[in-house]
């Protein structure tokens, strides 16, 4: 039997996964994490902090010690390295945000046969969603992008270019990232009005204000003011479908100046479309929070860059654990 190979103790080790999901949801969700902080707390005590049932926290606080995220002795609890770097509010490497997002994701994907027989999504997209759930969105993918973001700048070489647009670029971490690694670089970040609050802060704490703008638009209504000669569409077309993403291209690349460079990074699919295993399951991610988003293919997606009449497209060899992909082109 081969390690990829299903039998039943893997079968039903994937069925009943979800029950590490919660607890781990639970944890953050109620600020353990961060109410241990770094020191070593009994239960009674971490209970009063996040004003929990005694016994209801024990048994949580002994299943996240199961997991091995936090550490039992003597009857006290204490974060592991992992605990406190990443699921500490005190952290700059907290990924709380994201996944929280992950959490208000999981009542659509608990109903997803449904969505599979009607074709019609089960909630509205994150970023029109209520406070709560669009900080989670917005600053989850800040989460994620800062991990990402310095391989992608690492692989695109801009040392010639003066100008990036970051079409539906959230709260502008690629943006960010692609000033910090070009000083002669200026940005402006073009996202919906309810997310300039999120932009704006985290542009003023990398000290960038006077080198990142931000535009306020919806890129399938509005025009695209200004010329740019470079624009970025990073993780937006697959909350679209083919047409509207052609649609997104062709005024993505009406606003760049002759030469001027498109970067599309995506989760890509193989055009079989079966795999890789991330790609595959975000498209139905897409299925339950979207009319008509999918994940798309390489051939897909080099032929709505050719329809815009963009040229010289490659993708670039890139590897992440997500299976995030990078094409480029130039018109």
């Amino acid at each position: 039997m081969t390690a990829n190979e299903w039998n039943p103790e893997k079968l039903l080790r994937v069925s009943g996964d979800y029950w590490q999901t919660c607890a781990l949801h639970a944890g953050v969700k109620l600020g353990i994490f961060t109410a241990i902080g770094k020191d070593c707390l009994a239960s009674p005590e971490i209970a009063q902090k996040i004003n929990g049932n005694l016994r209801g926290v024990t048994m949580l606080l002994n299943a996240l010690t199961a997991m091995n995220l936090l550490i039992k002795k003597d009857s006290r609890y204490a974060n592991t390295p992992a605990g406190t770097s990443f699921l500490s509010k005190d952290s700059p490497d907290y990924l709380g945000f994201m996944i929280m997002h992950h959490h208000h994701l999981m009542e659509s994907w608990a109903h997803l046969d449904q969505t599979v027989k009607t074709g019609k999504p089960l909630r509205t997209r994150s970023s029109y969603s209520g406070d709560e759930r669009r900080e989670s969105f917005l600053m989850g993918m800040f989460n994620i992008a800062m991990r990402v973001a310095p391989r992608v700048v690492a692989e695109v070489n801009l040392a010639n270019r003066h100008h990036l647009l970051d079409l539906g670029g959230g709260p502008g971490t690629y943006a960010i990232h692609f000033c910090l690694a070009n000083p002669q670089l200026k940005a402006t970040v073009y996202d919906l009005p309810e997310t300039r609050p999120f932009a704006e802060k985290m542009i003023a704490k990398f000290d960038l204000p006077h080198r990142i703008a931000f535009m306020a638009g919806d890129y399938l209504k509005n025009k695209i003011k200004g010329t740019y000669d470079i624009v970025l569409l990073s993780q937006i077309l697959h909350g679209e479908g083919p047409d509207d993403c052609e649609k997104i291209i062709g005024k993505a690349v009406s606003a760049l100046e002759a030469g001027g460079m498109i970067i599309v990074h995506e989760f890509i699919l193989d055009n079989t479309m079966d795999s890789p295993l991330h790609p595959a399951l975000f498209a139905l991610n897409m299925l339950l929070g979207t009319p008509s988003g999918q994940a798309y293919s390489e051939e897909q997606i080099t032929g709505m860059l050719a329809g815009a009449h963009v040229k010289n497209i490659r993708r670039i060899p890139f590897q992440v654990p997500n299976d995030s992909g990078i094409m480029i082109g130039y018109v």
